[in-house]
């Protein structure tokens, strides 16, 4: 009876391995190369943020080559700047090519939704989004990010700010509407609050404005003595610029929360990031064994020094590669294993995987950007004023891994 039991699940299951694609088989198959989702807008509002992280993924790959003694493949999936679509590529690759290595997103919503999309897959995100609810109330098992969270970026940014300008009790805030800038904008409000500061107001702006000068002009009616700039990417530039020609600089600070660093300062140029503040996760000129490998690999593909976004890019697929090489083999839950509590070289410096929400504990830099009489080369923008480790303690961020 056992026998015949047996006999019938085999001949139960044979359609379903006939029917297996070969590429499926392949991809389960111990010696085929590991194959790697990069999840990217090459278009939409974010387009220029995605192609630039897009490249430093696909340079970590090409670079490493192998990890466990295995080929690594990279597969580009332009999402458009569309949560639902980043979603519907997540499905199709990892439903039909049995991909569960997936890395990349360009902003925090699309990042928010693919993760929970991977973890329901059995799958492994490592990833670039910077909302506060990824390691915290919406962490999982498979979601790893590297970038801090929005709390760390408000904390290493405002209170450094507060220690030097003590007198500046007047705080004003414009906001993306949109996961990011309401995550940076809850957080600005918290310190403020610790601290007995003025939140003297607000701006909000969609994801889809350029023109800011209704809101630049409300918050100089306010008279704040910071200015603080909770979004991101193209709308970061737009903002600090139209504060700029409004006069706003010369009785002003002026604080870009979470910026993308020297690609947006040669956008903005010498004239406009001087004396302004502005967040970063990396910078080029902080010379560590990590940030070494990252510069050699943009400088053989561009001849020129990364970007942030190039790091941001090259970190999360050499984080793959980190935990794939430990556990010595791609086996999810035993890369998983791997990557919790692991330390490694990373683009800051000592870079540690935190177990308990997966979050990778780095620095944040604050800068102030430079005057061009004070540049010494043609990269040389801003001078790191601060750089620190802020994090919630990870009891404290919501997160209840599953």
């Amino acid at each position: 009876m056992m026998n015949r039991r047996i006999l019938l699940k085999t001949m139960a299951a044979a359609p379903f391995a006939l029917a297996t694609p070969a590429l499926l088989r392949n991809a389960w198959s111990d010696d085929a190369a590991i194959e790697i989702a990069g999840v990217y807008s090459l278009s939409g509002t974010f387009a220029n943020v995605g192609s630039l992280l897009n490249d430093g993924s696909r340079w970590a790959i090409e670079k490493y080559g192998t990890a466990a003694s295995r080929k690594l493949n990279y597969n580009l999936l332009d999402d458009r700047g569309d949560p639902g679509e980043a979603v519907r590529k997540v499905q199709e690759v990892m439903t039909h090519r049995g991909i569960k290595h997936v890395i990349g997103c360009t902003n925090s919503a699309i990042g928010l939704a693919v993760q929970k999309e991977v973890y329901a897959r059995g799958g492994i995100y490592i990833h670039n989004a910077g909302a506060d609810e990824s390691t915290g109330k919406d962490c999982n098992r498979s979601n790893f990010r590297w970038p801090v969270a929005s709390y760390s970026a408000v904390n290493a940014t405002v209170r450094p700010l507060i220690e030097k300008f003590p007198d500046a009790k007047k705080w004003y805030t414009i906001t993306g509407q949109y996961v990011f800038g309401e995550s940076l904008l809850t957080n600005v409000k918290h310190v403020l609050e610790e601290k007995n500061l003025n939140h003297v107001g607000n701006s909000y702006h969609s994801i889809s404005d350029r023109e800011y000068s209704g809101y630049i002009a409300t918050a100089m009616a306010a008279q704040p003595d910071v200015l603080v700039i909770c979004n991101f990417g193209n709308q970061s530039l737009d903002v600090i610029r139209q504060a700029i020609s409004y006069g706003m600089k010369s009785n002003t600070k002026i604080l870009a929360v979470w910026s993308t660093g020297l690609d947006q300062f040669r956008a903005l140029g010498p004239e406009n990031c001087e004396d302004i503040y502005f967040g970063c996760n990396f910078w080029h000129g902080i010379d560590t064994p990590g940030a070494r490998v990252v510069a050699e690999t943009v400088k053989a593909k561009t001849g020129d020094v990364p970007t942030y976004l190039h790091a941001g890019g090259f970190a999360i697929a050499q984080l793959l590669v980190e935990g794939i090489n430990k556990a010595g083999t791609s086996d999810v839950p035993a890369v998983i294993k791997a990557l919790e509590g692991l330390r490694y070289e990373g683009p800051t410096g000592t870079e540690e995987v935190r177990a308990q929400d997966h979050q990778v504990i780095k620095d944040y830099y604050l800068m102030l950007g430079k005057a061009r009489a004070a540049m010494k080369d043609a990269n040389d923008f801003a001078d790191v004023v601060s750089a620190m480790k802020a994090f919630l303690p990870p009891e404290k961020t919501g997160c209840k891994m599953i």
